[in-house]
């Protein structure tokens, strides 16, 4: 067996959807229709919180960063995803395969924290109202979000250091729409153990305690909108907390199900299509459910044009 490490002048060989060349056309439209209301979306969420001032509150200010968190990401992706339909392989050198895996891998991280500090911004707004502009102040605001993001990017520099250390054999063909960490490690011929090793401790220590936090958060959160005698003031509490859920629940089940197992059980179908929900629906969906459902920020929207 033929074994290599790759240096930074070589190439892998990303066959995307050439397999499903029948369905190429109507999928480039559908991914180009996401990229761009994914884009629009986000760019008008931040415009929006920009050019109202009444909206410059915590709940808002950790929105201004999962939208420019959705637009960097799906940016990173898209772009190459969408050449996939009219080449049957796109050729990447090594040194570009891990830097878009670093920061696909970092910016997944931030959502993970993102989402965990919403969680607990909502449950500091419904569970200590007379305080929430105190706990919530902008320093610690302000120091929540950038530890998101620094530590979000710091945790994916062990995984591409590991990964940079590997082998490959005969094939360097990554049959996946970008270079994804599972697909990677399927094809090397190094023992992946200390890889795999890696996933599982972050899968615990970043995804799973920030589930768990946000459980936690929306447990006391909804003992106290059980408190509240206003039917309307409940609704409004518990469908702020559903959509919230919603990207939770979508977000974390189909990361922890393409990354929280054997690389021995992976299969090419059912990741490509797991990633989609990650990489498409999420950033897609979230402009929707954290703002275009909220009546406060639908009345700066239309303001927000009246003046464009």
């Amino acid at each position: 067996m033929n074994k290599e490490n790759l240096s930074s002048n070589e190439y892998f060989l990303i066959v995307g959807f050439s397999d499903v060349p029948q369905f190429r056309i109507p999928l480039f439209v559908t991914f180009l229709m996401v990229y761009l209301l994914t884009l629009v979306g986000n760019l008008l969420i931040l415009a929006t919180i920009y050019s109202n001032s009444h909206l410059h509150t915590p709940m808002y200010y950790f929105l201004t960063h999962l939208s420019f968190l959705d637009i960097w990401y799906v940016s990173v992706l898209f772009p190459k995803l969408l050449a996939h339909f009219f080449l049957e392989g796109i050729q990447v050198s090594f040194t570009e395969c891990l830097l878009q895996l670093f920061f696909f891998l970092g910016m997944a991280t931030v959502e993970f924290l993102l989402l965990t500090v919403m969680a607990y911004d909502r449950y500091v707004a419904i569970c200590n109202p007379l305080r929430y502009m105190t706990i919530m102040n902008k320093a610690v605001c302000m120091w929540l979000a950038s530890g998101s993001w620094g530590v979000g990017l710091i945790n994916a520099i062990p995984h591409i250091v590991l990964l940079s250390k590997l082998s490959f054999c005969d094939s360097h063909t990554i049959n996946h729409f970008f270079c994804d960490l599972t697909a990677l490690l399927k094809i090397s011929c190094s023992d992946t153990f200390r890889n795999e090793t890696l996933i599982y401790i972050n899968g615990v220590v970043i995804a799973m305690m920030s589930f768990i936090l946000i459980i936690i958060s929306y447990v006391k959160i909804t003992s106290s909108i059980l408190k509240i005698k206003s039917k309307s003031g409940k609704d409004k509490a518990f469908s702020t907390c559903a959509s919230h859920l919603a990207v939770v629940v979508i977000f974390y089940a189909s990361l922890c199900s393409t990354y929280m197992r054997p690389t021995a059980t992976y299969s090419i179908k059912h990741n490509k299509i797991m990633s989609l929900s990650y990489v498409a629906v999420t950033p897609l969906c979230n402009p929707i459910i954290y703002s275009l459902k909220n009546a406060e920020f639908k009345n700066a929207l239309k303001k927000t044009k009246r003046t464009m």
